[in-house]
């Protein structure tokens, strides 16, 4: 306990200034952090997003699991992103150091769980994605003991965050092991994460940076697979130029990309590829940056850019967002896929008539590939 309370003092009386994001487990870690004096110039705010709704809400989209690591890294993130508002919003120099600090835990209940017992815990900065995982020995602790251990946990990750040295030890049970990720970022990435630049190209030399409009295909490309590929290779034979991939690190209905799932990412493509990786998460956005693109998309993502939900529940925003795109020459070549059952094209959607205009369709019998990546990523599990 004394070395605990230790670690907290030192927290406090570090520089860093945290924003903590709690789910399921972990909770008592932040009321620890309050126990002593000092709180204030460590905590720029903490969130306990339980629900599923809330936790939504914070990631501003939908996470796979609400337990995961790859969820607790988006926490981070997210909490990062918060703590950068905060310290702008503060009129504090960016020379100021910021973490954000996530835990996600699935602990004892009053119903037995069939999966693991488990806590994941990460911490995000301007330099580098840390994640931690433990998975409990089910049955050997109470609900009050795994908290301990949980908070313990998200309490490590705090002082990690602030480059303290931890001298204590969690109560581990034997077979129980901590398993580390960690992402180093370039200066690059650094740079499109604090805003400072919105675009960075990666691997073969881009038809934009030749001043030539660009064949973009956006996608969370999680993961990329052969449909992905197929509709490139379609989409250069129709358009005549190389394809260029774009990865946003923001999304508008998906959770913000960490350092680790960046570089998973863009490692499923070649050094021959074109990626951009960009902070552009619209395509109101991507057009004023990439004017006279031409966008590969699924009639999926089509219906997105057509549904006023992505512009406040407003249609006439997103009938002056659709005219914006004509204006800057901007086009659309248009996939067809299996949707809720059923096979669409271009015919089969209802969308604005000057977003049709804008729009070239690749017929079923050309491309049809019954794959998507969420269907990937359950296999996958």
């Amino acid at each position: 306990m004394a070395k605990m309370q230790s670690l907290i003092r030192r927290i406090h009386e570090s520089p860093w200034k945290l924003v903590l994001v709690a789910a399921g487990g972990g909770i008592q870690g932040i009321a620890d952090l309050f126990h002593e004096p000092g709180a204030s110039r460590t905590v720029l705010e903490a969130v306990i997003p339980y629900s599923a709704a809330a936790l939504e809400a914070w990631l501003h989209g939908k996470p796979d699991h609400a337990c995961a690591k790859a969820t607790a890294r988006s926490m981070a993130m997210a909490a990062f992103l918060r703590a950068r508002q905060l310290q702008q919003a503060a009129g504090e120099t960016d020379d100021s150091p910021v973490a954000g600090v996530a835990c996600t835990a699935s602990l004892v209940t009053e119903r037995p769980k069939k999966g693991p017992h488990r806590v994941h815990v990460a911490i995000q900065r301007a330099d580098v994605t840390r994640s931690v995982s433990l998975f409990l020995i089910k049955g050997a602790r109470s609900r009050f003991e795994e908290e301990q251990v949980a908070s313990g946990l998200f309490l490590y990750a705090m002082a990690t965050a602030c480059d303290l040295e931890v001298d204590w030890a969690l109560p581990l049970l034997s077979g129980e092991v901590l398993e580390h990720e960690k992402a180093e970022a370039p200066k690059s990435w650094q740079e499109l994460i604090l805003g400072t630049c919105d675009v960075v190209p990666l691997g073969a030399p881009a038809d934009w940076q030749r001043g030539r409009p660009v064949v973009l295909f956006p996608g969370a490309f999680n993961p990329l697979h052969v449909g992905h590929l197929r509709m490139a290779r379609v989409a250069e034979a129709k358009l005549g130029r190389p394809v260029e991939f774009e990865i946003s690190v923001l999304n508008a209905d998906k959770p913000p990309l960490d350092y680790v799932e960046i570089r998973r990412r863009v490692e499923q493509f070649t050094l021959q590829d074109r990626i951009w990786l960009t902070r552009l998460p619209t395509f109101l956005e991507k057009a004023r940056r990439f004017p006279q693109a031409t966008f590969v998309v699924g009639i999926d993502t089509l219906m997105r850019i057509a549904d006023p939900r992505y512009y406040g529940h407003n249609p006439d925003a997103r009938d002056q967002a659709i005219r914006e795109l004509a204006e800057r020459g901007c086009r659309f070549l248009v996939f067809g896929r299996c949707w809720q059952g059923r096979f669409l094209g271009l015919k089969d959607v209802d969308i604005p008539e000057d977003l049709r205009r804008l729009c070239t369709e690749v017929p079923e019998s050309e491309f049809r590939e019954d794959i998507c990546s969420t269907q990937l990523r359950a296999q996958e599990e």
